[in-house]
Parts: structure tokens; C-alpha cells; sequence
């Protein structure tokens, strides 16, 4: 499993002012009666950030979101590669049992000792899931079509803190270069990848 150490409370600072400053951005544009945001059904372009969630007072899901489709739509019975990270500040380790939902039929699990959950998340840790390397989780057998911008529930079920029900919003077509996560420049240790080669963008293949 790869998992990446990090000093839990200067990461939290760091990251929420990154988060509250994409959230100052989006809030200024949503004055504007031409904000695409204001009309789902209106692609939305640029990243697209997926929401953070705690779970409970150690646990947090963060930037959950699906991969960016190549041919722009995710069309019914299609896969998607389901982006996101765990940070576990607590002193023991926790455990994804079950990821679940209304509109897609399983999940796939890809670990580097082999297929399905659970997913473990190590004490004082970060799980990356979707960064290079796996683990990598793809919904299953998707019962509507999903473009960029629009998001399906994802019910999470942890074997210590119980089930969390977040919305993962179909990523905006990025540069090749730019990672899932959106870590602060400033600290290169939360980034899973290695410096010298750049991470894949969150875009998955269409079946």
C-alpha cells in the first residue's frame, strides 16, 4: 500500500489556507450572474477541487473527485477512476471497508498486494488513492452519464468511524502535468510523486 508520512498539524494549516483561498476565488465569481456554476448543467472549466470532509476528529476524506473522461462524458455502463486522500492524525490505524453508491454497480481495487478492499490508512498517516502508483479504485457499471462539473454521491465506510457520504464531481479537463491533489508549493513531502517526473492528470479511459 503506499502511504506517505507527513507532520499532521503544519500539513492542516497549509492546506485549509489553500482551500479557503480557492473558496474566496469561487465565492468573488459567484457575484457575477454569468458564473457558470450557477447552472449545472453548464461545464465548469479549470481544476476542480474535490470536497473535504472530516470524518470524524482523526480522520479526513479529502479532494474526492472522479477522473476527467477523455472524450469529455462519461456515457451509462462506463467506468471512472474515483480520486481522493485519507489524512489519519489519531494513533491508530483506520480502515476503508466499503465504497459504495446509488448510480454505479461496484468498485475495482487496485493495491500492490493485490485487488479489493479493505484499504488501510497507517497511524499519523496519509493514504493517496489515484496518485501515481496505487492503490487505484474505479467505479463500476456507471448508471447515467456524468461530464465535468457534475458529481454522484460516494458513501465511504470506515470500519472505525462508520459510513460518510460525499459528492465526487467529475474533474475539468487539466494540463498533462498537473497532479490530482492540489498540495502547497511550499511543502513537496505531501506530494506522492517524485519530483522529476510529473504526475499523470485525473483523466481516465472511457470504458
Amino acid at each position: 500500500m503506499t502511504a506517505h508520512p507527513m507532520s499532521p498539524p503544519p500539513r492542516s494549516r497549509r492546506l485549509a489556507a489553500a482551500l479557503v483561498g480557492a473558496t474566496l476565488v469561487l465565492g468573488a465569481c459567484g457575484e457575477d450572474e454569468d458564473n457558470p456554476l450557477q447552472d449545472d448543467e453548464v461545464e465548469v472549466q479549470g481544476g476542480a477541487v474535490g470536497p473535504d470532509v472530516m470524518v470524524n476528529d482523526d480522520l479526513e476524506l479529502l479532494q474526492v473527485q472522479l477522473a476527467y473522461p477523455l472524450d469529455g462524458t462519461y456515457e451509462e455502463g462506463e467506468a471512472a477512476r474515483l480520486f481522493f486522500a485519507v489524512s489519519n492524525t489519531g494513533s491508530e490505524p483506520a480502515t476503508i471497508t466499503d465504497i459504495s453508491g446509488p448510480d454505479f454497480s461496484g468498485v475495482q481495487v487496485e493495491k500492490t498486494d493485490g485487488q479489493g478492499l479493505p484499504l488501510q490508512v497507517d497511524a499519523d498517516d496519509n493514504l493517496y488513492v489515484g496518485a501515481e502508483g496505487p492503490p487505484d479504485v474505479t467505479l463500476l457499471d456507471l448508471d447515467r452519464s456524468l461530464r465535468s462539473s457534475q458529481s454522484i454521491p460516494v458513501t465511504f465506510t470506515f470500519a472505525e468511524a462508520g459510513e460518510i457520504t460525499v459528492d465526487a464531481m467529475v474533474s475539468a479537463e487539466e494540463d498533462p502535468a498537473v497532479p490530482p491533489f492540489d498540495f502547497p508549493d511550499d511543502d513537496p513531502d505531501q506530494d506522492p510523486t517524485d519530483d522529476d517526473s510529473p504526475a499523470p492528470s485525473p483523466t481516465s479511459p472511457t470504458g
